[in-house]
């Protein structure tokens, strides 16, 4: 099912190189840098690759040719309209050399960052309100305890951070997911942010997923008139999931040395949308270095970035941060890092009869028949073992164990004791001490 096309106030393109609130020098150089780089010749092309209006490029052509940087070949494009065609001149070459060993960055102009924040409240991830009906039907491929959405449904429409702590292999990845499926609508992701005259690319095509785009039909009498600045990208609200590599340095801006322009950190990146800290405790920084880095943006809704110069300065954090943990909260956090995460949710391992469901559905799903006698086997002889302590992952890897026996020994599928014992001895280690 195709998310619905959102609701969210769209960036208004600018109207006038005065309305763009970025250096005039700086545009000049990107405009010079990207006809250099790309070989465009006319204004429509060059409007394209700098994602601009048409009269705000012709603007910037203009102001070039006034400095002799640019100017007309004096050909017309028979098959574009008959555009004027535009080229460097030698100055402007030059120029374009000199600007390209300050920064490699071409093609679609920046967004100032005050601009940028505007935008980042009208689609804030705080503003989305989500029903028990949404949650349930992002999650309806799971099955979960009636309290475990009760908890997650109020957690998930105030956008603030969430710890879901319990013990392994019971779902708390997928709940993610699933809150993330929850949200459903779109925003505008601006392709790159300038910052005191530097650029900070955001838009990741491997992180954000850009919506298709609606194109107008120019013979059409009514027009959709979906027109925004398309130095932004619509796209799925972002979800970014880390695990156990998740460092502090990559919460900082990165800087390529080589092109001389900055990306932005993976919180960043996630504004607007999910941040999933996975298997928290399994990073090489402790969970209390972790979430010491996230307090102000957590309680401030900003971030603290630094440029290579040492300059700081603030960007919009809005972001639904979940961290996820199968160690219990107060072994990894002090109060004050507790305080600061506003909702705990504990998500533990299903009753029997949330159990016997689970393993049904995975049987359906996989083709595997259940046998009645094989459960009882199952849930007198083997859980006894491990004090009837049910976790959500083992219907799955018990029922996988079972078909890949089945295939080996040329059988149909089935269910019998016999294999119940050969999966469940490669889902548990026996203890014992091994000689080297």
């Amino acid at each position: 099912m195709n998310a619905p096309i959102s609701n969210v106030i769209a960036p208004p393109a600018p109207k006038s190189l005065a309305e763009m609130q970025l250096p005039i020098v700086m545009m000049r150089d990107i405009l010079l840098k990207t006809i250099f780089r790309m070989n465009a010749d006319m204004v429509s092309d060059i409007a394209k690759a700098i994602c601009l209006p048409l009269t705000v490029t012709q603007e910037l052509v203009d102001l070039a040719r006034s400095q002799k940087l640019l100017e007309a070949t004096g050909t017309l494009h028979a098959n574009s309209g008959g555009e004027m065609g535009y080229q460097l001149t030698d100055a402007g070459k030059s120029r374009a050399l000199d600007a390209l060993a300050q920064s490699e960055y071409y093609g679609a102009m920046p967004v100032p960052m005050d601009v940028y924040a505007e935008q980042v409240k009208r689609q804030s991830i705080r503003n989305i309100q989500i029903t028990r009906q949404q949650l349930t039907g992002a999650m309806g491929h799971l099955i979960l305890p009636d309290d475990l959405l009760s908890n997650l449904g109020p957690a998930v429409s105030a956008g603030r951070s969430i710890l879901m702590y319990g013990p392994p292999g019971n779902g708390k990845s997928s709940i993610s997911n699933g809150i993330r499926d929850a949200l459903g609508d779109k925003i505008y992701v601006p392709r790159a942010v300038e910052y005191s005259g530097q650029v900070i690319t955001v838009y990741d095509p491997i992180i954000h997923s850009a919506a298709e785009e609606m194109v107008d039909d120019p013979n059409s009498l009514r027009r959709s008139g979906r027109r925004f600045d398309t130095r932004y990208v619509l796209c799925e609200r972002p979800t970014v999931v880390t695990g156990g590599e998740l460092s502090l340095s990559m919460l900082d801006l990165v800087y390529n040395p080589t092109a001389r322009t900055y990306q932005a950190p993976l919180q960043m990146k996630s504004t607007g949308g999910v941040f999933i800290v996975d298997d928290l405790g399994r990073q090489a920084e402790p969970p209390q270095a972790l979430v010491n880095r996230w307090i102000v943006p957590l309680e401030e809704n900003r971030d603290i970035l630094a440029l290579q110069s040492g300059e700081k300065f603030e960007v919009p954090f809005d972001t639904l941060v979940i961290f996820s943990t199968n160690f219990h909260p107060n072994e990894i956090f002090d109060r004050a890092a507790l305080r600061r995460i506003f909702y705990k949710i504990k998500i533990d391992g299903p009753c029997q009869e949330d159990y016997l469901k689970i393993f049904a559905l995975v049987a359906r799903k996989k083709k595997m028949p259940l046998d009645e006698d094989t459960l009882i086997y199952l849930l007198k002889h083997k859980y006894p073992e491990i004090d009837n302590e049910y976790a959500n992952y083992q219907p799955v890897f018990l029922i996988d164990q079972m078909i890949s026996i089945c295939e080996f020994e040329g059988i149909p599928y089935q269910m019998t004791p016999e294999l119940i014992d050969r999966a469940w001895a490669n889902m548990f280690v026996r203890e014992e001490t091994i000689i080297h």
